[in-house]
């Protein structure tokens, strides 16, 4: 399966489930997530996202495209999960998701620190 035109760089099966096991905790511990294209982005703009999931199956991918460039330019992690499925339920919404926000890490910070050193250093070694 070829990769679709805005996926920058693969983040492991691994790394992606656990990146959607903390978006689902911090949702169930009371932090807060933007869910949906446009509220990821607002998220992003604002300053107010801390880190940014991308589904790679979203047709057409122009819904999503916008995202890793905005993202790199604002300094906001960010990482790519398989399906808007997984997306949409880890971010407590019965629809697929394209995109989705960590905007409010609650009692799982750390988590969230460990995550995002992940992606940073395999961001280091893909460049």
């Amino acid at each position: 399966m070829s990769l679709p035109p805005y996926v920058t760089w693969e983040t492991p099966s691994e790394l992606a489930g656990e990146a959607l096991k903390l978006l689902e905790e911090v949702r169930r511990e009371g932090g807060k997530v933007r869910k949906g294209v446009n509220e990821t982005t607002k998220a992003i703009e604002r300053g107010q996202a801390k880190l940014v999931y991308i589904a790679m199956d979203v047709n057409p991918p122009e819904i999503v495209m916008h995202l890793p460039p905005l993202c790199e330019e604002r300094g906001v992690p960010y990482l790519f999960v398989p399906s808007k499925a997984e997306l949409g339920k880890a971010a407590g919404i019965e629809r697929p998701a394209s995109s989705a926000a960590i905007v409010d890490p609650g009692r799982a910070t750390e988590k969230l620190q460990r995550i995002i050193q992940k992606i940073r250093e395999l961001r280091l070694v893909k460049k």
